[in-house]
Order: C-alpha cells, then sequence, then structure tokens
C-alpha cells in the first residue's frame, strides 16, 4: 500500500487548517498547495469536490535524505490529500514515507523513512482526536 488515511467530521476549510496545525506539530511545514478542484475547473471547464494535495517537508529530515541520496528529491515531499468524500466527511490521505523511500536502496534512508511514518502517524492520531 502506498498511503493511509483517515476520516474526519469537518468542514473542508476547518480540516485543511486542522491539517496544516497537526503536521507543524510535528516539524513539517507546507511546501506546496495545489488546489486541484480549482486547477480542474479553470483548464477543464469540470466541476469536482473540494481537493487538495499539500506538499508536506519536515527540512532536518529532508536535508538528511538529500545528504544520503542527491537525487532523493525525485520523491519529496510528502503529499497529503484533503479531498470531500462521498459520505461528506474529509478525508486526508497520506503517502506513506516508507512505501515510497522504499524504492532507494539505502538502510539509512529506510531508517529516515520510519522516522516520517513515526510523525504521519502521531499527525493521523491528533486529527483522530477532533
Amino acid at each position: 500500500m502506498y498511503g493511509f488515511a483517515i476520516e474526519v467530521d469537518l468542514e473542508f476549510d476547518a480540516a485543511i487548517d486542522r491539517v496544516i496545525e497537526a503536521l507543524q506539530a510535528e516539524g513539517f511545514g507546507v511546501l506546496t498547495d495545489i488546489d486541484v478542484q480549482a486547477t480542474l475547473k479553470s483548464k477543464l471547464g469540470v466541476d469536482k469536490g473540494p481537493y487538495r494535495i499539500l506538499g508536506a517537508c519536515n527540512p532536518p529530515l529532508a536535508s538528511q535524505a538529500v545528504d544520503l541520496e542527491p537525487d532523493i528529491g525525485l520523491l519529496l515531499p510528502c503529499n497529503v490529500v484533503v479531498r470531500q468524500s462521498d459520505e461528506q466527511k474529509v478525508r486526508i490521505a497520506f503517502m506513506d514515507p516508507k512505501a515510497v523511500l522504499n524504492l532507494v536502496d539505502n538502510p539509512q534512508v529506510a531508517r529516515l523513512a520510519s522516522d516520517v511514518r513515526d510523525r504521519l502517524d502521531r499527525v493521523v492520531t491528533a486529527l483522530g482526536m477532533l
């Protein structure tokens, strides 16, 4: 599996704010924020529900990863998808860094991936307490 998720009973914009806060509590910043809904509307005229992709990065861990594998930027940042689910809840899905970084044959990168996964698991736990 390449990801894991949680559904929360929040308004979409409130969920975005809570995800960003929970990520920050674990040392992540959001480098990118792609509004897929707006992009599809403007480029294709397609109406979709709220859907955003947040590119989360923990700078100290990213720096270590780049030092270990200079081309690892191909696999960074950790994407977090926030979207309106069919049940009118908001689904928050996280890329599993262990699954993605296992593509790199380097045990030190695997240890970093485990650290990142642990931090993201704590984000999910925090969101589950809402």
